[in-house]
């Protein structure tokens, strides 16, 4: 197994309503998912081959409730990687080189029919987690837009966050408002439905965790 190590910001934009069932181990809003979204590497490596500054995303569209599977997957990879680059990142999101169900790359690559062929493109990426805002363009597939939610009585921002000490994805996340349209293989219409700005640390085993469990 070839180590690798990866630390960034993403950026989740899916169908659900605030806070994800998922999060919770419950059923997805509409009883079925769909999600897009963008990880930008601030450090990283796949053996030798260094993933500093690079950026991937992601379409995901499932009929139903994720672990029933029958999903479908749109990767995405930064066009400035190197053919080294590409092959690193892919298998990373494709799950190999990782323990069994130990990242959410493995966890939802076990859960596809169908990945299409990957796109090499340009993907803008702007995430501040904290403020819970961002924005990603990924040129020629989907765009998508983060903000805070709203008081529906006052419009104040309203913050709130998931912790989850054993999750395989995040160990925290701000929770935000998110708004994309994709193109392409999987076309997705999300407006004002959950997002989530999280900053994540992980490796073959799964995550790095730097917060203590209660």
């Amino acid at each position: 197994m070839t180590p690798w190590e990866i630390q960034g910001t993403e950026l989740i934009n899916c169908n659900c309503s605030y806070g994800c069932p998922c999060q919770f181990n419950a059923l997805p809003t509409r009883g079925f998912c769909e999600a897009m979204g963008a990880i930008s590497i601030h450090d990283g490596y796949y053996g030798d081959v260094r993933l500093d500054g690079l950026n991937i995303a992601v379409v995901f569209q499932w009929p139903g409730p994720i672990h029933e599977g029958r999903g479908k997957c749109q990767p995405i990879v930064d066009e400035r990687a190197t053919p080294d680059q590409r092959e690193a990142v892919l298998k990373i999101m494709t799950g190999q080189d990782t323990e069994p169900f130990a990242t959410m790359f493995a966890v939802f690559a076990s859960t596809l029919e169908q990945a299409f062929d990957p796109i090499f493109t340009k993907i803008d990426f702007d995430v501040d987690v904290d403020a819970r805002r961002g924005r990603i363009h990924v040129e020629g597939v989907f765009d998508t837009v983060g903000e805070p939610i709203r008081n529906p009585v006052t419009g104040a921002e309203h913050r709130a966050r998931i912790e989850l000490p054993h999750g395989f994805e995040y160990e925290l996340a701000e929770i935000g408002s998110g708004t994309s349209r994709s193109q392409g293989n999987i076309a997705v219409d999300l407006n004002g439905t959950y997002a989530q700005f999280a900053r994540l640390h992980m490796n073959n085993k799964g995550l790095i965790r730097h917060r203590t469990t209660a």
